[in-house]
């Protein structure tokens, strides 16, 4: 029988739970055999969602943990606070080797912490990232960091693209992806103090297949697959991206519905608008990954359903199965000089 992926999830975590997480780790257990779900939080809400469905008990697990980290919380004061918090109690299942990944659509800064924290990094690794995958017109692409470190040294952009590299290469299987730094031309001179410290590094990295710069307008075309910048950077890039596309959903429903000739047309051109939004549908693939630490923690959207819970977890199994920590482990420490 194949290896087991055992996951953890945070069921306190985001606007849907415990409901919506409870139903995405039971739809993965029916789903996919080696999938066993640590559901970690408060008991008696937990097991009053579980009754609710028919699933394979052996492979489903209830953590009590009888706190929860609310969003508006200080991350680094809740995790030394709260040690018998979901997020707590679900990261220590990965410290201890008892659970393969960490998932949770609560806090973010708490995430961050946390992982870097009780789960720890690994050896060599100077910092952590968060990696989600973005749509554009040539599938997706990964971008790399968009909210852990918003102050990263060019070393760090250096990491970040390896870890990227690896990532998309076995996650998502493309071949040789191509790296980009976000930059405000094409020029190698162009950009800010540490865009011009990290282009030539990055020019010079062998183990990954660095194209130069990407502008921001290039992104959403999909001109690389793995988009390098620092936290500050990423997070405007992600954000805007969320903003322009429900704007854009909503004023396209707007214009669909405006007449009845227009309704027609809709009804028309529903099925493959609907095949085309899914396309563009980041949630299909899970969450964001914070890369390079001694086990997978996975972030997922705070609006969450039990949709992005599934897939999230199934993504781990492929994180497990394609031994992306190890040779993230074994990318670091080649490049690391000799002691």
């Amino acid at each position: 029988m194949a290896e087991v992926t055992k996951v953890a999830l945070d069921a306190m975590g985001g606007d849907n739970a415990p409901g919506e997480v409870v139903k995405g780790a039971v739809e993965a257990v029916l789903k996919e055999e080696k999938v066993y779900v640590y559901l970690v939080g408060k008991e008696e809400l937990i097991r009053a969602e579980l009754e609710k469905y028919e699933y394979d008990k052996a492979r489903v697990e209830v953590v009590n943990a009888t706190e929860v980290i609310e969003m508006a919380e200080s991350p680094v004061s809740a995790i030394r606070r709260k040690k018998d918090s979901s997020i707590v109690a679900g990261m220590k299942l990965v410290r201890e080797g008892k659970a393969d990944a960490f998932v949770s659509a609560g806090s973010t800064g708490a995430v961050l912490v946390g992982g870097q924290v009780i789960v720890g990094r690994i050896k060599g690794v100077d910092r952590a990232p968060l990696a989600p995958l973005i749509p554009t017109a040539r599938g997706f692409s990964l971008l790399i960091d968009c909210g852990a470190n918003v102050d990263a040294r060019a070393s760090h952009l250096v990491q970040f693209a390896k870890m990227g590299s690896i990532y998309m290469e076995h996650i998502m299987g493309v071949k040789d992806p191509k790296v980009g730094i976000v930059n405000i031309g094409a020029e190698e001179e162009k950009g800010n103090a540490l865009v011009k410290e990290a282009f030539p590094l990055l020019k010079e990295t062998k183990e990954i297949n660095f194209v130069g710069s990407v502008e921001a307008r290039d992104i959403p075309k999909g001109a690389v697959d793995v988009i390098v910048c620092e936290a500050f950077a990423g997070n405007i890039i992600l954000k805007l991206y969320e903003g322009l596309s429900s704007v854009l959903v909503a004023k396209i429903k707007e214009g669909l519905m405006a007449s009845l000739r227009s309704k027609i047309g809709a009804l028309l051109i529903k099925p493959a608008l609907k095949e085309t939004m899914k396309a563009f549908d980041s949630s299909e693939h899970g969450g964001a990954p914070l890369l390079g630490l001694n086990g997978l923690v996975v972030k997922t959207h705070g609006s969450s359903g039990a949709k992005e819970i599934y897939n999230t977890v199934l993504q781990c199994v492929d994180f497990k199965d394609q031994k992306i920590s190890e040779r993230i482990r074994d990318c670091i420490q080649a490049a690391a000089p000799a002691e």
